[in-house]
């Protein structure tokens, strides 16, 4: 064989040294442990999976947990999955700025002024109660209604009416129209006596007596004098009391005797007082007329309904009838005299019968200082003429003449 060239045959391999074939597999269990340590740490494979087995297994279920634990698979498959709980998120402020918490809803102001409307509006009424009740006790009803059922007699429902119209007029110092009365009825009932009464009452309880005025037809316009200046008498001296009235804050009284003598021209000065237009202080007066007008009326009326089992002066469903009925007829007779009538609140005063004229006897001998007997007032009433009906007497000229009748004893 030539050394000068290779020869083709292969060289066989020399045999390896006997501890190459121990480190080999060392080194591959070294390194597969190593990998298999990283992805425990990555958490990619769950405890005891080789390498192998991660291209071969299924993606691991999300009820498994995915961290190690000493449990076998057997054992992480029977436990019941526990919920997750939702955490409520929690705000998160800079540390720069400041919190705030967030903006509550705020009320409408429109709420606080409903409340003080309200506070003003209940105090404006106990306020206007509290005038009520003072306004009326200025003019002290209550002392009027007992010296007028004490001094007149035989008028029980015409002295109810007038307090009645009264007490709701004077309640309060505003109105807005005057209180017209007119107070009806035949000679001698008591009419002129109560307008008296009221004249003195007022002028007590008001402390002026300007602010009461009583106009009697027969003395301040007797039948010479001229329609006309009577007229401008009468306007000037009602302005003068209304508006000394307003200036005090009282309410003024103005009593007209013998209305049924006044001329026309004054009959339309007084409804003039009435009209809305005029100024607010003559709205804020209490007029009242005496009058004969109707006495006729009143007359025939009382001795159609003597003959009834109730008496007309006792309450009840029949006598309030029969007075209504009284009042209509007497405001359509005085209507179409003069329309002056029909703003007026009619109080008719009836007849009195004999034993309210013995009555009346009896508190005139006890103020001309007589001793006030019965037998002797009752003879003295007998001297007077009386309507004879149904068992029952009338008298034809009321009271008229007990004041004469005294003063010859």
């Amino acid at each position: 064989m030539d050394h000068g060239q290779p020869s083709p045959e292969p060289v066989a391999a020399a045999p390896s040294a006997p501890g190459q074939s121990v480190i080999a597999p060392l080194r591959a269990v070294v390194r597969l442990r190593r990998r298999v340590c990283l992805l425990r740490k990555r958490r990619f494979l769950p405890p005891g999976v080789g390498p192998d087995f991660r291209a071969l297994a299924p993606r691991s279920d999300r009820d498994q947990p995915q961290f190690f634990t000493f449990d076998g698979p057997a054992e992480l498959s029977s436990r019941t999955p526990r919920k997750r709980r939702r955490r409520s998120r929690v705000v998160l402020y800079p540390e720069t700025s400041r919190k705030y918490r967030p903006r509550v809803e705020q009320r409408s102001r429109a709420q606080h002024c409903l409340l003080l409307l309200v506070a003003i509006v209940g105090f404006q009424v106990l306020n206007a109660i509290e005038n009520l009740d003072d306004n009326a006790q200025r003019y002290d009803l209550d002392g009027l209604e007992k010296a007028l059922q004490r001094a007149v007699f035989g008028q029980p429902a015409a002295i109810g009416r007038i307090m009645a119209l009264l007490r709701d007029y004077l309640a309060t110092h505003v109105h807005s129209r005057p209180l017209l009365l007119a107070l009806h009825g035949p000679s001698g009932v008591g009419k002129s006596h109560v307008g008296r009464l009221l004249a003195r009452h007022f002028r007590a309880v008001l402390e002026d007596g300007a602010l009461v005025l009583h106009y009697d037809a027969r003395h301040h316009c007797p039948e010479p004098r001229a329609a006309q200046d009577c007229r401008e008498e009468l306007a000037r001296r009602v302005a003068d009391v209304v508006a000394q009235a307003e200036e005090d804050e009282k309410t003024p009284l103005l009593v007209l005797d013998e209305v049924e003598l006044l001329p026309p021209a004054l009959l339309d000065e007084l409804q003039g007082f009435l009209q809305p237009q005029r100024s607010h202080h003559f709205r804020n007066a209490i007029y009242v007329l005496l009058s004969g007008a109707g006495g006729a009326e009143i007359t025939r009326f009382v001795l159609q309904n003597a003959t009834r089992a109730l008496p007309l002066r006792l309450d009840g469903a029949h006598s309030a009838r029969a007075e209504e009925e009284l009042r209509a007829g007497l405001r359509a007779l005085l209507v179409r005299e003069h329309p002056l009538w029909q703003a007026a609140a009619i109080v008719p005063f009836l007849l009195l019968d004999k034993r309210d004229v013995v009555n009346c006897f009896r508190d005139e001998m006890a103020g001309e200082g007589f001793f006030p007997e019965q037998a002797r007032a009752e003879l003295l009433a007998a001297q007077l003429n009386y309507y004879r009906v149904a068992g029952r007497e009338f008298a034809v000229t009321g009271c008229k003449q007990v004041v004469a009748k005294v003063n010859l004893l």
